[in-house]
């Protein structure tokens, strides 16, 4: 009923008679909520004040430390189609162990005895080059015998000529001595005319002189010709060495063409050669790749090529092995605004998916099923989602990673930061603001040589 009227029920009825009245009627009970409030208050307080440790938490996937260490898939480099498979999945395989055995879907390369015959035309055009060489060689040796020969006749035919010129010299002193001659015969002949008529001289003596004229003018009409036919030698002779020098140069330019012509043949018969030989190496390199083998040890994950006779394109995927000897680490993805806080070599804690845990984020001493980590990688790029990827492995100074971890479970990594207040992070959540921006010591040092060596 409504409590409408001053008077109180309790001077009427005495309630403490009752068992709902002892329960809930104190004289103490305004005492005993204030000691609460006080007591709550103080703890409140404590906590406030207690350390936290600011925390970047993020999702992650383990891996491998190294990218070698990782899941691969092997692929052909050629195209081909699958003729037999020499193990099953699940199966462990040592380095160089063959998995599949391919065969060629190639009509050039169907020939199995075609790295035999490139071999044998390897040979019989070495052997051409070899012609070729000494085809070159006696070529030459034809070269330098015209250029001896021509030496030679060229120094006979100059030797005639000099003969030539020096037998004009001659007959042209003796065409003088006749011209003189022939001159005195004129002289006495006339004389002797002179002297006849005025009767000094006998008609025997004119005749006599007449004579002698005749064979003077006879003598020096012969030695005109002798002289006449000493200069044509000449003429012929310069004419002979223009000979020889033209006659020779043209057999030498075809000797020489020839050389050429030998030499081109054998240098291109040499690149016929280079080509068989590397057509021979990529044969050879060939046939090795119809067996597709273990790049290491490891195991075999997933036959993605699995058909007898099934046909594949080169580069295309066949099957996937997990190497046998690996490093595990976790890759985190941060925000962008959380990145400048990350550094290399700083600790992280790991929670795995599968191992039970209970997780203090701001005290990590107190947490369980957690294992410590370190930063080993910060990738400078974002991805599609515009997060960060830093990779992480064990911390050599904590307990060791779980045995039975295997590559690609899920991971929740936290990276720790500064050290504050309670009441100073729940202030900071409620503003939204970042964790504090600090740069460990070494990072700092590190950093102030560097501007000091650019200074």
């Amino acid at each position: 009923m409504l409590n409408i009227s001053t008077n109180k029920v309790s001077n009427f009825l005495d309630l403490y008679s009752y068992k709902s009245g002892k329960a809930t009627l104190h004289t103490n009970q305004h005492k005993l909520f204030r000691r609460l409030l006080i007591v709550s208050s103080i703890l409140v307080l404590i906590i406030l004040l207690l350390p936290w440790t600011q925390n970047i938490t993020s999702k992650g996937y383990v891996t491998t430390l190294k990218p070698n260490q990782r899941p691969q898939t092997l692929q052909s480099p050629i195209p081909g189609r699958i003729d037999e498979w020499l193990v099953q999945e699940g199966d462990y395989v040592k380095k160089g162990d063959t998995i599949i055995k391919i065969s060629e879907i190639k009509s050039d390369y169907f020939d199995e005895q075609l790295t035999d015959r490139t071999s044998d035309q390897i040979r019989a055009k070495s052997a051409s080059v070899d012609s070729y060489n000494s085809k070159v060689g006696a070529l030459r040796n034809q070269y330098s015998a015209l250029k001896q020969e021509q030496k030679l006749k060229l120094e006979q035919a100059k030797n005639k000529l000099l003969q030539s010129k020096l037998k004009v010299t001659t007959d042209s002193m003796d065409l003088e001595a006749a011209k003189i001659k022939a001159t005195i015969a004129q002289t006495q002949f006339e004389r002797t005319i002179n002297l006849q008529e005025e009767g000094l001289k006998a008609v025997k003596d004119v005749e006599e002189f007449r004579n002698k004229l005749q064979e003077a003018n006879a003598k020096l009409n012969s030695q005109k010709n002798k002289w006449l036919a000493s200069k044509n030698e000449v003429i012929n002779a310069e004419l002979s060495v223009s000979t020889i020098v033209t006659t020779y140069n043209d057999k030498l330019a075809k000797a020489q063409s020839d050389l050429y012509t030998a030499q081109s043949s054998a240098l291109d018969t040499e690149a016929q050669v280079s080509k068989l030989e590397n057509s021979l190496a990529n044969y050879t390199k060939r046939n090795s790749l119809q067996y597709i083998t273990a790049p290491q040890d490891g195991y075999i994950n997933k036959a993605i090529k699995s058909g007898i006779g099934e046909t594949f394109k080169e580069g295309e995927p066949l099957v996937g092995i997990m190497p046998a000897n690996y490093d595990l680490a976790v890759e985190m993805y941060v925000k962008p605004m959380d990145l400048p806080l990350l550094h290399l070599g700083e600790h992280v804690q790991v929670q795995f998916d599968g191992w039970p845990a209970i997780v203090f984020s701001g005290w990590p001493n107190v947490s369980y099923g957690t294992y410590g980590a370190v930063i080993v990688a910060i990738e400078n790029f974002a991805n599609e989602q515009g997060l960060y990827r830093v990779l992480i492995t064990r911390d050599p100074d904590y307990e060791p990673w779980p045995q039975a971890l295997r590559v690609g479970s899920g991971a929740q990594t936290i990276a720790l930061l500064e050290d504050v207040p309670i009441w100073y992070e729940i202030w900071r959540q409620i503003n939204g603001f970042p964790p504090n921006f600090y740069t460990p010591f070494g990072h700092e040092a590190s950093q102030n040589s560097d501007a000091k060596k650019s200074k």
